[in-house]
């Protein structure tokens, strides 16, 4: 959420950002709201002044034996209008934090302009996609065909976008959520932690989920909602808390499911695992000081390429245009990696500071070491550790052999108990 006093001294700085996403001039009808409710402020207290005032009056008056009607009647008057205006008060209050809840962040000034992802630019490669020397098959069928991946009976049971993994490829999918945790929380400084699915509507807002994507999670029908990423859990670790300066950097990952109803992505990848309904992933999110942010975002982009560097899989970093980031960031790099059954780089990991944007929507602060007093906004980000089941694509469709068998990566032997290459099981 934006700082509503910035947006009252920075009006045209406002239109500017969100004129750079593609949006409409929002600081007039921001200001109107905001002046109606700061009105509504400054006669509540105006009011409660003078009836502070008025009642001594009467008190005076009484002392003297005067008459106190005159007064006594205009309390009165003053107490029903407070009424009525507290109403009103918390109402304008509530329209304005709904207008800022739906404002994305402000970009930071090197995102590229740019309407589309068309305009992402290429910020670095790592590794030569292998040279196979025979047709490259994609996931999907390489799983199907081993006898190990189903998305037959997953549909009857679920529906659609959904997958049964079976035997060694459920036991490699593990193997890579288990080298990525051990990967973060042994060399790259996280502390792993184990966090609800569940989660009330609070802290969806609270990371920027809710309201705008409301249509892509799962909602329960008592009013909680199943998480897209443990972002939204890990994030809300510093929910409605001041942290003390000493404890930053915070940074924390988990293995978690993540489910997303794809409702923007009708028609999109519809065959294999690239977007179902429940997927795994390994999340990153660290809590810094503002002054921290920006080297943390190049920081953790590169925990995550760490991976893919020891899986020696061929990947490129994008940085996001700004037609094409996200609402809550002020910059995302796309880690992209190579898929031979597709002949292209798809995205396995976003890595984004979103700055205090989530924290002022949390209420998320902490206390500079040696200061007892004043607070300051945190800063957040988060990035995928990486997207386990399209790690394990990436393996498959990379590993794979002329004769449909997949070689396990080195890095990946000692989760395997052995096993070096998966075969067919039909």
């Amino acid at each position: 959420m934006l700082d509503l006093k910035w947006i009252r001294e920075n009006p045209d700085a406002f239109d500017a950002a969100l004129k750079r996403r593609g949006g409409a001039p929002m600081s007039a009808s921001v200001l109107e709201m905001d002046k109606r409710h700061r009105d509504a402020i400054t006669e509540l207290q105006s009011l409660q002044n003078r009836r502070n005032e008025a009642s001594k009056q009467i008190g005076a008056v009484k002392s003297k034996g005067g008459d106190a009607a005159p007064i006594m009647a205009e309390v009165a008057t003053i107490k029903d209008r407070m009424t009525a205006l507290e109403v009103e008060e918390k109402k304008l209050g509530e329209e304005v934090r709904g207008v800022l809840l739906t404002i994305p962040n402000v970009l930071h000034k090197d995102v590229p302009d740019g309407k589309d992802e068309g305009a992402n630019v290429e910020v670095r490669k790592w590794g030569s996609p292998r040279q196979l020397g025979f047709p490259a098959k994609d996931h999907a069928d390489l799983g199907a065909s081993l006898g190990l991946m189903d998305f037959t009976q997953a549909a009857v049971m679920s529906g659609a976008r959904f997958v049964v993994l079976k035997g060694e490829l459920a036991r490699l999918e593990r193997a890579i959520a288990q080298l990525m945790l051990d990967t973060h929380t042994r060399e790259n400084g996280y502390t792993e932690m184990n966090v609800p699915l569940l989660v009330k509507p609070e802290a969806l807002y609270g990371t920027g989920q809710l309201p705008k994507f409301e249509e892509d999670l799962f909602k329960t029908t008592n009013g909680m909602y199943l998480i897209s990423t443990s972002e939204v859990t890990l994030t809300n670790l510093v929910a409605e808390r001041i942290v003390e300066g000493g404890e930053l950097p915070m940074r924390v990952t988990a293995f978690t499911p993540c489910f997303r109803s794809e409702a923007g992505a009708a028609g999109k990848d519809t065959k294999g695992m690239i977007r179902n309904h429940q997927f795994e992933k390994v999340e990153m999110v660290s809590i810094v000081a503002p002054e921290e942010s920006e080297g943390e975002l190049e920081r953790m982009t590169k925990c995550a390429t760490g991976i893919l560097e020891k899986l020696e899989l061929p990947y490129r970093v994008v940085a996001l245009c700004s037609g094409d980031i996200g609402f809550g960031s002020n910059r995302t790099y796309d880690i992209e990696v190579w898929l031979p059954g597709q002949n292209t780089y798809r995205e396995i990991s976003s890595c984004s500071n979103t700055g205090d944007f989530q924290a002022r929507r949390m209420n998320a602060r902490f206390r500079p070491a040696g200061e007892t007093k004043g607070t300051r906004f945190l800063h957040t980000l988060n990035g995928s550790g990486l997207a386990v089941g399209r790690t394990l694509v990436a393996i498959l469709e990379n590993y794979q052999e002329a004769d449909g068998s997949i070689r396990v990566p080195a890095a990946l032997k000692p989760y395997m108990g052995g096993i070096e290459v998966i075969s067919s099981k039909k």
